[in-house]
């Protein structure tokens, strides 16, 4: 349901937004590069985000913390103000400094573009061609003059009406099939799995009773490190009927794919961690199929999408050499099999389907990202990006495709970083930085006091504090501003974002050089690592047409700061796009047309990998990577026109 829109305009700046009504304040008002002083995080207890109502009403934002004169002259809180209609706010200004400084504030959120999948334009292409199908037969009982056997009857009419010339039957099916045939007086209904391969055969997995070609359901799976998520999808209709995820289980085996190869190799390590998803699998499962409401025996296949590591520890396949020299997979293809030969709670009939991988870190998520958002059918030159600890880097339209991965650390998650947390209630996501006073806006995951940092916000804010000289290009902070926020604490510089008595945790939360270090080395790997593919492949960065971005990490981060801080390259911002979980995209279109199916093999024999360890010229790109944004600062000219806008107003005042 779509929230209805209403314009703020927030002065002195004269900037205005439409947001939806029930927004806070506080968020329009960063959204709209309008800061406020807040360093509670949004829960109302520092009370310095006090803003006037000039025209127009807000629900709610009265606090004891503002005096009753106040309250009634029209002052709120922003942070606990929430939009119910137009309006027109005034934010107190502080200073007496020159105005035109706060008008080089931060610019409006500069997001991905969202990109969803069009089931309709499947159809209008002929594409909406499910890689199962249900027919209902209405056999001719046998008789004397007819009494061939059960399966050669099936078959033979099945050829007739569906037809279909090469079927094979399963030997649970050919189990079923006399009784169930006399039972219910020869009407049935035959689950049909297409084949891969043109010349391939079709595989008869089920048979019902009656009529149930109006119950066809699949599951799309993506295995991640970290989560588990799926979808249930209605095969006739193309419509997602429920969806639900899980932290995956092995996390209490190591965060990482590294330790959980390392645990697989003691004891019975592998057996545990194949167990373990499987549970943390069938939970998310019965979830969803209990939400949607379905029979499940009217699910017909499921199909699974994750990291070359995720796919073999899912397989019980010993994953010791994906870490070792010259780094080989078991496999990078897979063969359908049956779903509950692995242990998935899913009946016997169900047929399970993994996406292929590349090489030891370029797994089947990435290739289902591809085939998800049709780069390979493309003529745009496209840069896809999965950035987590490990980023997947590809590059290529539909005449070739290159990739690599490289290691980014954990800082993008939260990890190396003395307060970094996972992106969960409590994490500062978003921060705004006064350019006069230093003072910080600190926004929150669930609007209340801040317990630590996740990684869109610590890109946020680095890239904040650089463009207006609090800290160099080299991540160290300019101790001669006049604010009591920076301070060196045990020998070490940092910036005190929230005071203890604002936060969750009784500590002061802080960010300090070592964190930035530690995020300039990420930031620095994923740019080197497309520096080098592009490089590799013969092209430079002014060729490419469009950047997507996969996974959960890019729907929250602000475009012009990760290119101000060099993680992204420079490219205008309307030429990125954000598809979200590219994983179970790729493994729910999978589930809607056969066409990725045949596709998907094709695809993987044209995508060359490069392992970045093996090229010589990555250790370059990654040394001049290590400031911020680059040791060439002329390779990002709109972070080095604002810098220098800054520095040329900050002397003026």
């Amino acid at each position: 349901v779509r929230m209805s829109q209403s314009r703020i305009t927030f002065l002195p700046y004269q900037r205005s937004i439409e947001v939806s009504d029930g927004d806070s304040l506080i968020r329009s008002a960063l959204q709209a590069g309008v800061h406020i002083n807040a360093s509670c995080g949004g829960e109302g207890v520092c009370a310095k985000c006090r803003v006037l109502i000039e025209q127009g009403n807000v629900a709610e934002g009265v606090s004891e913390r503002l005096s009753q004169e106040d309250i009634e002259a029209g002052y709120r809180l922003a942070c606990q103000a929430r939009v119910t209609g137009d309006a027109t706010i005034r934010v107190p200004v502080e200073s007496a400094m020159d105005r035109s400084v706060f008008d080089q504030q931060v610019k409006p959120r500069q997001t991905a573009k969202i990109q969803q999948m069009d089931f309709s334009s499947l159809k209008e292409r002929g594409l909406f061609i499910p890689p199962v199908e249900k027919a209902f037969l209405e056999l001719p009982p046998p008789d004397a003059q007819n009494n061939m056997p059960d399966v050669t009857r099936l078959i033979e009419f099945l050829k007739l009406q569906a037809d279909e010339h090469k079927l094979e039957l399963t030997i649970p099916v050919i189990r079923k099939l006399p009784s169930i045939l006399r039972e219910h007086d020869f009407k049935v209904t035959v689950t049909l799995v297409r084949p891969v391969r043109d010349d391939g055969k079709t595989l008869i997995t089920n048979i019902q009773p009656g009529d149930t070609t109006d119950q066809t359901y699949a599951i799309a799976l993506d295995i991640g490190t970290t989560t588990i998520y799926a979808q249930l999808i209605d095969l006739k209709s193309g419509e997602s009927l429920a969806e639900d995820g899980d932290f995956n289980g092995q996390i209490s085996y190591g965060e990482d794919v590294i330790s959980r190869m390392i645990f697989a190799e003691k004891g019975d390590g592998l057996e545990t961690l194949q167990r373990t998803v499987v549970g943390t699998i069938n939970k998310v499962l019965g979830k969803i199929i209990s939400r949607a409401g379905v029979e499940q025996e009217n699910i017909a296949t499921i199909t699974m999408a994750g990291n070359t590591t995720m796919t073999q520890l899912l397989l019980a396949i010993d994953p010791s050499y994906l870490r070792r020299a010259p780094y080989v997979p078991a496999s990078t293809m897979y063969p359908p099999f049956r779903a509950a030969t692995i242990g998935l709670d899913l009946d016997e009939h169900v047929i399970a389907l993994l996406y292929p991988a590349i090489s030891s870190y370029v797994g089947g998520d990435i290739v289902a990202g591809i085939m998800g958002t049709g780069l390979y059918r493309e003529e745009e030159l496209t840069l896809f990006l999965d950035i987590g600890t490990n980023a997947e880097i590809v590059i290529g339209n539909k005449d070739w495709l290159a990739c690599t991965a490289c290691s980014a650390g954990p800082a993008f998650e939260g990890g190396g970083i003395e307060f970094g947390m996972r992106a969960a209630r409590g994490a500062i996501e978003d921060f705004s930085l006064d350019p006069v006073s230093f003072e910080p806006m600190l926004l929150t995951i669930g609007d209340v006091r801040p317990k630590g940092i996740c990684g869109s916000g610590l890109i946020i804010m680095v890239a904040a504090m650089f463009e207006m000289g609090v800290l160099n290009n080299r991540g160290k902070f300019n101790q001669d501003l006049d604010t009591e926020r920076i301070r060196k604490n045990n020998g070490v510089w940092e910036y005190v974002l929230a005071y203890e008595d604002q936060t969750q945790i009784g500590r002061d939360i802080t960010i300090s050089e070592i964190d930035i270090d530690n995020l300039i080395r990420a930031k620095g790997a994923v740019y080197s690592g497309c520096m080098t593919l592009l490089e590799e492949v013969g092209f430079s960065m002014d060729m490419i047409e469009r950047i997507i971005l996969a996974g959960g990490f890019g729907s929250y981060i602000d475009l012009e700061k990760a290119m101000t801080i060099g993680l992204l390259p420079e490219i205008d911002a309307e030429r990125v796009i954000f598809i979200g979980n590219g994983s179970l995209m790729g493994a729910r279109m999978s589930s809607l047309t056969n066409r990725i199916r045949k596709d998907v093999v094709e695809v993987t024999k044209k995508m060359t990998n490069f392992e970045l360890s093996e090229t010589p010229s990555y250790m370059d790109h990654y040394v001049a990577a290590m400031f911020i944004p680059h040791t060439e600062i002329e390779k990002f000219p709109k972070v080095k026109e604002r810098v220098a806008a800054w520095k040329a107003l900050v002397s003026r005042n």
